[in-house]
């Protein structure tokens, strides 16, 4: 079963997919094998065992991704095979059982190859895909999500709606009409839902938050599907308005379910222990670090940045009056007044309540042209398309990046950018406008387009393996984006503002913050309080963007890892390849050979650039 991508997606008809996934996989295969001279008998003979050994991984790597799609059609829609696109996961015993028969299978086929015969790049792709069927297979057999995490179910029912209708990878009413098959469906997974969670095993904040959001699927409907409901005719708009009504009945005797029997009963433990922690963090991250190494680094790695926000705070406070003194070898009281000091500064320089969206197309115009001038990246001719944020997503962040699926081609990359939400009061929007300064949004406009996630996206779709592209790796996307961050202040972005640099060191001292925190609440047992030092006082957070992080860090679990190992992974393996081309170094080179790896795990990107072995 595949597991679910960051984003929706684009259309492909049935015998068509099949063909072109055999085709692209046997693709990547191609131009790996050596000529060798004839009558060398050896050489010729290995040449042989490595081409058929990468033909078997080939139309292995196409059963899995026609097969596993098949068993996850929202995935499916998301990734952009639109052959499942009326159907809905089964996670009821049966569909369970058969997934877990089918990933099996796939890893005695994996089995049966002979690795070490396989061509560099399908080393790698056989690495990807056994970390993600044993992961798989982990999650249903031993973490058992299914049995205790409702967001499981909210997420799917969402996904399902959401993933149809956010892209025109159709025409609407084609969409419409699966929109409204699955709709049809949705009450049976919410049936499901209650009849496989345990309450005594669901923590009460997972509770708690899926009976707040349960009601939220009618806002992806009137969102998305009412307002286009005239598009459908006849028998097709009456089956469309008689899923509708079903599903309201359907998801009020649900949302009756998590107030009156699952939120009054959730006696589960959120905090998942070290054990499960450490197996997930190996199936998550797919990384050469692991947890210990992991804290070891991200402890040392926040005290350096405070110290460097420290030497910026001294340049920013330097003729202010007033400012709090700045020592060459200050307290941590002073180190840490100094910084607040010099912050303050950023946070009351922020755009107003209207203009949030205006203000961020401005810096993402600043960035590209940086970027561009800077020779820091291949820049794509179409950057991104700046959309509003839906309404329904809108509140938590100023922007998000929307990348259309692998197989979807040719659709566009969303920048999407949140407008302040008309019903928050003053004290939410300066909260949030505090956090979310304008030199922080310059950092978030880096991050999320500009050469981060839009940019990555753009590069890495181009690699040939399908396989590699379904399976992109999340620590390889959001390390990049965090590493872009510091490679465009290094290169002097805005002026060499103190400010901004200052700000870009907080947006980095977070994911370093992400990284202890995870570790902190799953292993260590931190308490609130404790949480909250972190993020406030450590890493400078604001009081609401902390609370918003101590509930998600309740809800998951090694995912707020990702951006730390990511970027120290891909620093490391900068630094790596730097010493081996010494004076021949060309930063744009490697910027652009990184990103034709295709986004595997960093380690594997590391490994392919500098000829190592893959391990």
């Amino acid at each position: 079963m595949l597991p679910r991508p960051r984003q929706p997606e684009t259309r492909m008809s049935r015998p068509l997919l099949a063909a072109s996934l055999l085709t692209l996989a046997l693709a990547a295969c191609q131009g790996q094998t050596v000529p060798t001279p004839a009558g060398d008998a050896a050489t010729t003979a290995a040449t042989v065992a490595e081409s058929e050994q990468d033909r078997a991984f080939a139309a292995l790597a196409a059963r899995f991704l026609d097969e596993g799609l098949a068993l996850s059609p929202v995935s499916a829609t998301q990734v952009g095979d639109h052959r499942f696109d009326a159907e809905l996961d089964d996670l009821g015993a049966a569909g369970r059982q058969k997934s877990v028969e089918w990933t099996r299978g796939m890893l005695d086929a994996l089995d049966a190859l002979e690795a070490s015969a396989l061509s560099r790049e399908n080393q790698v792709d056989a690495l990807i895909l056994r970390n993600t069927l044993e992961g798989s297979l982990w999650d249903l057999e031993t973490m058992q999500s299914w049995a205790w995490d409702p967001q499981v179910y909210s997420g799917l029912a969402g996904g399902a709606i959401y993933s149809l209708m956010a892209r025109e990878f159709a025409p609407l009413p084609e969409r419409l009409k699966s929109a409204t098959a699955r709709m049809e469906k949705i009450p049976a997974l919410l049936a499901q839902a209650r009849e496989n969670l345990d309450p005594a095993r669901v923590p009460r904040t997972h509770a708690e938050t899926v009976a707040r959001q349960n009601q939220g699927l009618f806002t992806l409907i009137d969102t998305f599907i009412t307002p286009n409901a005239d598009l459908l005719e006849g028998a097709d708009r009456e089956r469309l308005d008689a899923a509708i009504a079903a599903l309201r009945p359907a998801v009020g005797e649900h949302q009756a379910w998590l107030d009156g029997t699952l939120v009054p009963n959730a006696k589960g433990e959120f905090r998942i222990g070290a054990e499960r922690y450490d197996q997930k963090l190996r199936f998550s991250l797919n990384s050469s670090l692991g947890r210990e190494e992991i804290r070891r680094r991200a402890e040392a790695e926040l005290a350096r940045v405070r110290d460097e926000m420290y030497e910026v705070a001294n340049v920013v406070l330097a003729d202010l009056d007033g400012a709090p003194d700045t020592p060459e070898q200050p307290s941590e009281d002073q180190r840490q007044a100094a910084i607040e000091a010099a912050m303050e500064l950023a946070n009351e320089d922020r755009p107003g309540r209207d203009e949030v969206v205006d203000f961020a197309k401005y810096t993402l115009e600043v960035a590209t042209d940086f970027v561009r001038g800077h020779d820091i990246v291949t820049v794509p001719d179409d950057p991104v398309k700046i959309i509003l944020m839906p309404e329904f997503q809108r509140g938590f962040a100023v922007a998000y990046c929307d990348s259309p699926g692998p197989l979807d081609k040719g659709l566009d990359t969303y920048y999407a950018i949140s407008p302040i939400p008309e019903d928050w009061d003053d004290a939410q929007v300066t909260s949030f406008l505090r956090e979310y300064n304008k030199r922080m949004i310059h950092v978030l406009s880096i991050h999320e387009a500009m050469p981060g996630h839009y940019l990555e996206g753009a590069h890495s779709a181009k690699h040939p393996s399908t396989l590699r592209a379904a399976l992109r790796s999340g620590p390889f996307a959001e390390g990049w984006a965090v590493y872009t961050e510091r490679v465009v202040a290094d290169a002097g972005y805005l002026d060499n503002d103190p400010l901004f640099r200052l700000m870009q060191l907080k947006f980095y001292a977070r994911s370093v913050g992400n990284a202890i925190l995870d570790q902190g609440i799953h292993v260590d047992n931190w308490t609130k309080e404790q949480a909250m030092d972190l993020m406030v006082r450590q890493t400078f957070q604001q009081q609401s963007e902390a609370e918003g992080k101590w509930i998600r860090a309740q809800l998951s679990s090694t995912q707020l890892a990702t951006y730390f190992v990511g970027a120290q992974e891909h620093f490391d393996m900068r630094r790596a390849v730097e010493a081996k081309k010494g004076e021949a170094f060309d930063m744009k080179r490697y910027h652009d050979a990184v990103l034709a790896t295709g986004a595997p795990p960093v380690r594997f990107a590391r490994q392919l650039l500098l000829g190592e072995a893959i391990q």
